[in-house]
């Protein structure tokens, strides 16, 4: 098969010996890439109840077929590992040449296992690999310590790194690279508990492509399309935009989901951040998009640039009741620095806000509790998570594991699934969204599942029959799956006519092989089946399919709420639509079924 190297790179931190290995031949056909080959491969390599912070759990990067072929948004590097903040699988997608210089190395992806004896940073040149001290770079932030790693090495190596929370294994820590995050279900900390700083990698091996003029052809196509009305919000606006509709809907979290609007809306909305605060427009690697826009202070201290997205502007503003823009990127910033994902920050500070206002000990003095409204105490908060100081040491576990480590009814208030953090879509009012939350193989995620189009669409009716809107939500996974395994931007989903058939077209020209647009839906299929699988094998249970109290019970200030047997009947139907068992369990003859391996991983009979 063309396109594809067929081979991955295995890395021993703790002997430092490294060694390329064949890939499954089918497993192009059967997980396409990217997201769907880093979950596969993690299935493989780790053992069931591996430490996620241990030597036994791997971390994975993985490339796709398309990487490297000249298609607009096709530059995202996968990562994967048992996810310190979850246990179950945690993925993450970034855009960055690092996914280019991945795919240039000769291989698909690479499995890196062990423990490093001493801080290192990790040189991949195509075949060869080094471990070499990381020495002064030590405590500096991610951006900071990537300039100075290829400023050394030279341009043509790309690095990831992590920040002083990856070092300090902070269980939402981020891995950076280019100036964007890896950021949710801490990759950051399982690369800090492997006493990684950064990763190097450079190669000049791409593959060939089967069909060279036909992919160039649809390449410049579908760069054409990726400049129309399909992504106009997102190169006028950014993702920014969708604050003040969501205020408009009530589906905006604010003050920790007490409430689905935000009075200071106004103020942090894209388009006021557009007017007054807006510096610069930014492209991903190998994109024709350009969603990235940069924002400046202006509150007279010192300057500071930054991206910013909708999931930061919310989880660092509505959600903890700041409605200063300049506090909310001076956060953004921090988070990026640090390295750290903002949407977990963001939720487990509102957490923390919400302990003050009910009078919890935290185990610090009143003055030191972060308020809702109190925008010093957003930034203070963040970094003493980054540097896991007094209160930041309990917030860098995350919500879930504070309220634990807490009690006093704190759980009630604690906004996540499966440990990872609510994005910002307030569920109580999209049906099908707050089924995909509840279901979600990695968690609370809005990336890994758009069952919120659903929703905002006419497709389904409030009363719909609980059968179709299952289904749904299994489709809307199935289709992120694809997306995330080909390692295209989402935002691009809308420029298709036909999303299945005419990327099978572009993958049959690229490696030669046939594909259908029915083979692409069932590869969705299938990686959605190898994550609930790895996730059986770590401990899941149904119990863990849930939604956040505070989303089921009456609350004097939320719009509406879910009621806990119509959840509990939608689970059962979306199990129903995915061949599973009344457990949520998938029956051996499903997997079957679906032609995939039953690979044991190592330690598993």
């Amino acid at each position: 098969m063309l396109g594809v190297h067929g081979r991955l790179l295995r890395i021993d931190l703790t002997t430092g010996e490294s060694a390329a290995e064949t890939l499954p031949p089918d497993a192009t056909r059967l997980v396409l890439g990217g997201i769907g080959l880093a979950s596969l491969l993690l299935l493989r390599e780790c053992p069931p109840g591996a430490d996620p912070l241990g030597p036994a759990n791997p971390l994975i990067f993985a490339a796709s077929p398309f990487i490297g072929t000249g298609i607009t948004t096709a530059s995202k590097i996968a990562l994967a590992a048992r996810s310190p903040q979850t246990g179950m699988i945690g993925d993450s997608l970034s855009s960055s040449y690092l996914a280019i210089a991945l795919k240039r190395t000769g291989f698909d992806a690479i499995v890196i296992q062990g423990q490093a004896p001493e801080w290192s940073v990790l040189t991949i040149d195509g075949e060869r690999t080094a471990l070499r001290p990381a020495g002064a770079l030590l405590g500096r932030d991610a951006g900071d310590a990537a300039v100075a790693l290829r400023a050394e090495l030279g341009p043509g190596f790309r690095a990831a790194t992590i920040g002083p929370a990856g070092e300090r294994l902070v269980r939402y820590a981020a891995v950076a690279n280019d100036g964007r995050l890896a950021g949710r279900t801490g990759a950051g900390a399982v690369m800090g508990s492997k006493r990684l700083k950064g990763i190097v990698i450079r190669g000049d091996r791409l593959p060939h492509v089967a069909d060279p003029g036909g992919v160039a052809r649809i390449a410049r196509s579908l760069a054409e399309r990726s400049l129309g009305p399909a992504t106009a919000k997102y190169r006028e606006l950014g993702t920014a935009a969708n604050l003040a509709f969501f205020n408009r809907m009530g589906v905006l979290p604010t003050r920790n989901f007490r409430s689905g609007a935000f009075n200071g809306a106004e103020r942090i909305a894209g388009e006021t951040l557009l007017l007054e605060h807006r510096a610069d427009r930014h492209a991903c690697a190998a994109c024709t998009v350009g969603c990235e826009h940069h924002y400046r202070t202006r509150d007279g201290g010192p300057a500071i640039e930054t991206r910013l997205e909708y999931e930061t502007l919310f989880a660092l503003g509505s959600l903890c009741s700041i409605d200063d823009p300049n506090v909310v990127l001076r956060a953004a910033a921090r988070c990026d620095a640090l390295g750290i994902d903002a949407i977990s920050t963001g939720g487990t500070i509102a957490w923390a806000m919400e302990c003050a206002d009910r009078g919890v000990d935290l185990g610090v003095p009143g003055d030191d509790m972060p308020r809702f409204g109190d925008g010093a105490a957003v930034l203070q908060a963040i970094e003493a998570i980054g540097g896991r100081q007094g209160l930041g040491d309990l917030l860098a576990e995350g919500s879930r594991r504070a309220a634990a480590i807490v009690g006093q009814g704190s759980d009630a208030w604690a906004m996540h699934v499966k440990g990872l953090e609510l994005p910002g879509y307030d569920p109580r009012k999209l049906e099908t969204m707050a089924l995909g939350l509840a279901v979600a193989a990695r968690g609370a995620c809005h990336n890994r599942s758009s069952a919120y189009e659903v929703d905002f669409s006419d497709r389904l009716e409030p009363a719909s029959e609980m059968a179709a809107r299952a289904q749904a939500a299994a489709e809307a996974e199935d289709r992120a799956a694809v997306l995330d395994s080909l390692t295209l931007c989402k935002f691009l989903r809308h420029a298709f006519d036909d999303l299945y058939a005419e990327n099978a077209d572009l993958l049959t020209r690229i490696t030669g092989e046939p594909f259908s647009g029915d083979d692409l839906a069932r590869s969705g299929e299938r990686i959605a089946n190898v994550k609930k699988r790895f996730n059986e094998r770590q401990a899941w249970t149904r119990a863990l399919d849930a939604l956040p109290p505070r989303l089921l019970a009456s609350d004097a200030n939320a719009p509406s709420r879910i009621d806990r047997n119509w959840l509990e009947r939608a689970i059962d139907a979306y199990y129903a639509a995915r061949g599973w068992d009344a457990a949520g369990r998938i029956p051996p003859d499903r997997w079957t079924a679906l032609g995939l391996p039953d690979a044991a991983p190592a330690g598993e009979a």
